[in-house]
């Protein structure tokens, strides 16, 4: 019998042996509504098992309310040229026993779409411990003696209460003389950090932060000039990437990279223009550079010019022609987003966040970042009139005259119509 700590941890799961009790959660298409974001996050709930390619893995589902979860097995690899293993393969449970093989194998998971409701499952036969590290649950002693005996698994894998962390055994064995405790309680920081920025407090019920675990996933490739991407379900990051993503000094210090992608999947919808996909993602990778203490990369001076991100930005405003889009590098567009925050208060985003979801939850999924010009239009639409009635100011003249975003005339009369007063301070002289 595999061991208990091999199994999901509360608040979706708990174990004894070879079986799991599971609470149904809602949904990550459910969740991405909730939150109005751009990205399903994940759904998953880890089991600590895994199926060997091809094996026949058996278990017994007993559903207490009639309702049975869902077996995925696999990793997600989304630019892998094996079409099957881009995401993990999926099999529907019924009540009672089930036999489940897949061909190319990999750690198990479970979902279980609902509100609460229970069902048990026994893994009988087929599928196989991996070494599992669980925050509060696991010593690092004996994580380090699973890395020593379980040799036959090739994946590892971390979990929490809030992330799922899944490496090859390879790219964990680099790294396993870290402290496991506090790298995956930084895990849970950095997402804190996101929830907080997000406005997700859990005051109402529509603020509750996502349901669920993200998941961080080692993949075998990314494209050309591609550090780590984030898709529907999960973050991917390259073995390259190995020593911020399982470090502690580098997750705190150079994390930017998994700050970023994680921010990814919390983006949204309603004012994410396919030409601020790479802009907004940063407002929570600098929350959380502040949680962690860390220098904003805004700070950061270019060797080139000898100037910071706020300076040479400011160096282009009042340009003649100057166009946000086209004119701004991806740190020089992210300063506006930041003094909002420094003119406004630190609560800005939370607020801005809170007052989307309470509008705004019908958007679509991205499915690509290149958007109709209809729809890009309606984005930075919404960003300028919904940043406005968070500031309770008139930010035409910030967003348009100072900043030269792609505000159109529609938007323009939709802050006016608001009748706010201007701002007592031009947010566009602040910086950190």
């Amino acid at each position: 019998a595999s061991p208990p700590s091999a199994a999901s941890p509360p608040p979706h799961g708990t174990a004894s042996g070879d079986t799991l009790v599971v609470d149904a959660f809602p949904d990550a298409e459910t969740e991405r509504l909730r939150l109005d974001r751009s990205l399903r996050a994940s759904e998953f709930i880890p089991t600590g098992r895994y199926a060997a390619p091809g094996a026949t893995v058996t278990l017994r589902v007993r559903p207490a309310h009639g309702v049975s979860p869902v077996l995925h097995i696999g990793t997600f690899d989304d630019y892998n040229t094996n079409t099957d293993l881009k995401a993990p393969r999926v099999f529907r449970l019924r009540p009672g026993l089930n036999k489940v093989v897949d061909r190319y194998g990999g750690p198990v998971y479970l979902s279980f779409a609902g509100h609460g409701q229970r069902a048990a499952v026994t893994f009988v036969s087929g599928a196989r411990p991996m070494a599992v590290f669980e925050l509060g649950r696991t010593s690092e002693r004996e994580f380090q003696r699973r890395l020593d005996t379980v040799t036959d698994v090739p994946w590892v894998e971390l979990v929490t209460a809030r992330a799922v962390l899944t490496l090859t055994r390879e790219g964990a064995l680099l790294y396993r003389d870290e402290d496991h405790t506090a790298l995956m309680s930084l895990f849970d920081t950095v997402i804190g950090s996101h929830d907080r920025v997000s406005g997700l407090d859990g005051r109402r019920p529509l603020d509750r932060p996502k349901a669920g675990r993200y998941h961080f996933n080692e993949v075998s490739v990314v494209p050309n000039g591609v550090g780590a991407y984030a898709w529907h379900g999960f973050n991917g990051f390259p073995r390259a990437y190995m020593d911020r993503l399982c470090t502690v000094s580098g997750l705190t210090t150079r994390g930017w990279g998994l700050y970023h992608e994680l921010g990814h999947l919390n983006q949204q919808a309603a004012y994410q223009a396919g030409s601020l996909t790479e802009v907004t993602v940063n407002i929570y990778s600098l929350a959380a550079q502040r949680t962690l203490g860390q220098p904003s990369n805004l700070l950061t001076v270019d060797a080139r010019t000898g100037l910071n991100w706020f300076q040479s930005a400011r160096a282009k405003l009042g340009t003649p022609g100057l166009s946000y889009v086209d004119d701004l590098g991806a740190y020089e567009q992210l300063v506006p987003l930041r003094q909002l925050e420094l003119a406004f208060g630190d609560d800005f985003w939370p607020r801005l966040h809170r007052l989307v979801r309470t509008e705004h939850q019908h958007d679509a999924p991205v499915e690509d970042y290149d958007h109709p010009p209809e729809v890009e239009a309606r984005q930075y639409r919404a960003l300028a009139t919904y940043a406005s009635r968070t500031a309770g100011r008139d930010l035409t003249d910030f967003f348009v005259g100072t900043w030269a975003m792609p505000i159109d005339a529609r938007g323009i009369a939709e802050i006016a119509a608001l009748r706010l007063p201007k701002p007592e301070t031009d947010p566009s002289t602040l910086s950190d």
